[in-house]
C-alpha cells in the first residue's frame, strides 16, 4: 500500500479518480450528486459533451505525465 503524503500526490490521485468516474459516466453510469463531468468542466474549463471532455481530460493527464500505479 502506498501512502499519499504530498499535495501533488493527492492532486494526481484525485485527477485519476475523476478520470475513472468520467469513463463510467460515458458508459452510462449515473450518480447522485455532482457528476465527475460537471466537476472536470468547472475546474478545468473544458467544454463539450462527455466524450469530448473525456478526450480533452485524458490528453491533459497524459501531458502532465500522471500515470496510474
Amino acid at each position: 500500500m502506498t501512502a499519499l503524503t504530498t499535495h501533488d500526490q493527492i492532486a494526481a490521485y484525485r485527477m485519476l479518480t475523476l478520470l475513472a468516474g468520467l469513463k463510467l459516466e460515458v458508459r452510462g453510469l449515473r450518480l447522485s450528486g455532482r457528476s465527475c463531468y460537471q466537476i472536470i468542466k468547472a475546474e478545468f474549463g473544458m467544454t463539450g459533451n462527455r466524450r469530448q471532455v473525456l478526450e480533452q481530460y485524458q490528453a491533459l493527464i497524459d501531458e502532465m505525465g500522471i500515470k496510474p500505479h
